[in-house]
């Protein structure tokens, strides 16, 4: 089989048609079509910063996910924050956050995928987020805090789109995440439905509940709630216990097609990854398509990969994006392909930790050269 080259083109197409495709879904809602709207205009504003800048040089990329804190009111089996990060010391402060906020916007990152932990842990993130109104936020919570306030200030900040995560029914979602929860995050859908809210649902796929997630009447009952926006997610292991979770190949294989059958059949946005990075021609990460930024500012190529040569506190992030380590990743082919399942910097860790030595030393190399301009570089 041809390997299919990934293209920033393909790339800054499919983000468009994305917010097309939401300003369609959010037609009834004027207040949400017009953010919609704004996003659009946006995204071409972002994406001529993108071109000056990769015309010197740098790589920015249109999409920034943020686990903005390691806190969280759950402890979810299998959490993949947790077995990188069991504490929430050290993490940015708001003005460091809305620091690295301005400088994406000025930069042309497109718009935020904020994570945790559990992001409204941090409250103040919200005050950010009002002040960045073309910038769409897309926040996946667990929905344990969206309560009638914090619904009131989604009804003034439509560029915040919640995404409420679900593991299957009560029986699915309460064993993984604690009794009640199921119930909780229904209420505060069925809240958000009745204040014309736009807000969307995250979906880890494994393959215990598989058939569950995909499965016809689940799909109906989330939109009949509400629901505008689907994003399944392929589980990726971090840890031995829970390696028997990954899909099986007949799973992997057939969630293209239920895509395509979602999509003409329900009035909601469906995204499924990795799948739909094999249109963009593969892995997105290391700045290809998105970067990470961890809650104590290290930016990695991929929440899965807690890999990192910079920290966004102590330099900008216009210097951050020009790590050595992302441009030595992007530089193999054999790092943005097809695994079969499961993040390929994962798989591919020893790989992934020789480059970021390599990279280290070479930082280290130039640090030197700076201090005596009269070694060789």
């Amino acid at each position: 089989m041809k390997e299919k080259k990934f293209h920033p083109a393909v790339l800054k197409r499919s983000l468009s048609v994305f917010f097309k495709d939401a300003l369609r879904v959010a037609f009834t809602n004027p207040s949400q079509a017009l953010v919609f709207l704004r996003t659009l205009i946006w995204l071409k504003r972002a994406s001529k910063k993108r071109e000056v800048l990769k015309a010197q040089g740098i790589e920015v990329p249109p999409i920034i996910i943020w686990s903005i804190t390691n806190q969280c009111n759950l402890q979810c089996e299998g959490c993949y924050n947790q077995s990188f990060f069991p504490d929430s010391k050290e993490e940015m402060e708001e003005s460091e956050i809305r620091r690295i906020t301005q400088e994406a916007r000025d930069l042309g990152v497109s718009f935020f995928v904020l994570a945790g932990g559990e992001p409204f842990m941090k409250p103040e993130i919200l005050n950010i987020m009002k002040d960045f109104p073309e910038i769409i936020f897309m926040v996946f919570t667990n929905g344990l805090l969206v309560n009638d306030e914090m619904i009131s200030r989604f009804k003034k900040q439509r560029n915040v789109v919640p995404l409420l995560s679900l593991e299957g029914y009560a029986e699915e979602t309460d064993k993984r995440r604690g009794t009640g929860t199921y119930e909780t995050i229904v209420t505060a859908m069925k809240k958000m439905k009745r204040n014309h809210l736009f807000f969307g649902t995250s979906l880890t796929l494994t393959r215990s509940n598989f058939q569950v997630l995909t499965g016809e009447p689940f799909i109906k009952r989330l939109t009949s709630s509400g629901c505008k926006f689907f994003l399944f997610i392929e589980y990726t292991p971090t840890c031995a216990e829970t390696e028997h979770w990954v899909l099986t190949r007949e799973q992997r294989e057939m969630v293209t097609g239920l895509m395509k059958s979602y999509r003409s059949k329900h009035p909601a946005l469906f995204i499924a990854v990795p799948w739909d990075e094999d249109d963009v021609g593969g892995c997105l990460s290391a700045g290809r398509g998105f970067v990470h930024i961890n809650a104590r500012g290290d930016l990695e190529p991929c929440p899965f990969a807690p890999f990192s040569d910079v920290n966004v506190r102590d330099r900008s992030l216009k210097t951050a994006f020009q790590s050595e380590f992302f441009k030595r990743i992007r530089q193999l082919p054999e790092l943005s392909r097809e695994t079969g399942g499961g993040c390929v910097l994962w798989k591919e860790k020893e790989l992934v930790l020789s480059i970021l030595q390599q990279a280290n030393d070479r930082s280290a190399e130039q640090e030197r050269s700076k201090e005596n301009p009269h070694m060789s570089p």
